[in-house]
């Protein structure tokens, strides 16, 4: 069995490799997936002893809720899992006012068919509620037992600031890897100041950290890679020259690129968990090494002075 951790001071104990669940039920964002799969699949990472599951409203609006409420049901195991769950979709438009979050966290509940969300995240700040009486809602809902803690995601510092002016903040979901770590800089130093754990999201960049790419590859229309900066020209290719510095740490250590990259996240004090995703069992069983993975200070050096 893992050695759990706590999530910050949730009160929450987790494997630290967690599972996001984004492509479990999420039609709007995945062409092609296969529901039956996709319950096997969880079925899968949860017995494999994953107990972290991330998912949101915003993933099949609605439906990866919906599955991971069925499986978690068949199996009956709700009280070792750690779900979370995000939401501020109000139709098409954002909505942190606390009666559409107190709205929303129940229907979560109910497509979860679960009495509690262990972890409730405002997905995005709109521009009207002020951060504080939104988070003061969810702390009504926390009083109920509705939920267990407290987490915002993609807000800005000024933003967390004002979300955690009584302190109620437990995590903070953000954007960060090895390719963009403006994170660093601002926010790390304000997590660590107020024991709030950070839940770092697009840890391997579309894959480009995973060491997959040779630099002169080409997306079809439509595909996310072929919008994004770090897959273009130049650009791409300097990334992957990077990247391919990490394959000599990585066979010195019997592992993988992805693994190392996951291993490095884990040894910063504010990150306590990742969520990664996958599709296939394979992908999950590759994510779960990570836990075999140390890095010495000076390989976690070097990481940062390739990456800097």
């Amino acid at each position: 069995m893992t050695a759990k951790v706590e999530l910050g001071t949730s009160g929450l104990n987790i494997n630290p490799i967690g599972f996001g669940a984004n492509a479990i039920g999420g039609h709007n964002l995945y062409p092609n997936l296969d529901e039956e799969e996709n319950k096997q699949l969880l079925k899968y990472v949860i017995d494999s002893g994953v107990n972290f599951l991330d998912t949101a409203y915003v993933y099949g609006l609605g439906r990866s809720e919906e599955l991971i409420g069925e499986v978690v049901k068949e199996l009956g195991n709700r009280e070792q899992l750690v779900i979370a769950t995000k939401g501020a979709q109000n139709g098409d438009e954002i909505d942190n006012s606390p009666e559409f979050l107190k709205k929303t966290v129940r229907e979560s509940l109910k497509r979860l068919q679960t009495d509690y969300i262990d972890l409730f995240y405002i997905h995005f700040p709109d521009d009207n509620t002020p951060k504080d009486e939104a988070v003061q809602a969810l702390k009504e809902l926390k009083e109920e037992g509705l939920i267990h803690s407290i987490g915002v995601s993609n807000f800005s510092l000024e933003q967390l600031k004002e979300a955690n002016k009584n302190g109620d903040v437990d995590v903070f979901e953000g954007y960060y890897n090895l390719l963009h770590r403006e994170s660093e800089k601002e926010l790390f130093p304000y997590l660590r100041e107020n024991h709030i754990s950070f839940v770092p999201y697009f840890p391997f960049q579309s894959g480009l950290l995973t060491g997959k790419y040779k630099g002169n590859e080409t997306f079809p229309e439509g595909d996310l890679r072929g919008g994004q900066e770090d897959f273009q020209g130049d650009k791409f290719q300097e990334n992957v020259k990077k990247v391919d510095q990490l394959k000599k740490i990585a066979a010195a250590k019997d592992t993988t690129v992805a693994n190392i990259v996951l291993a490095f996240y884990l040894q910063i004090d504010v990150i306590d968990a990742i969520i990664p995703g996958a599709k296939r069992k394979e992908q999950v069983d590759s994510n779960l090494k990570t836990l075999d993975v140390s890095l010495t200070k000076d390989e976690a050096q070097l990481i940062d002075r390739i990456f800097s």
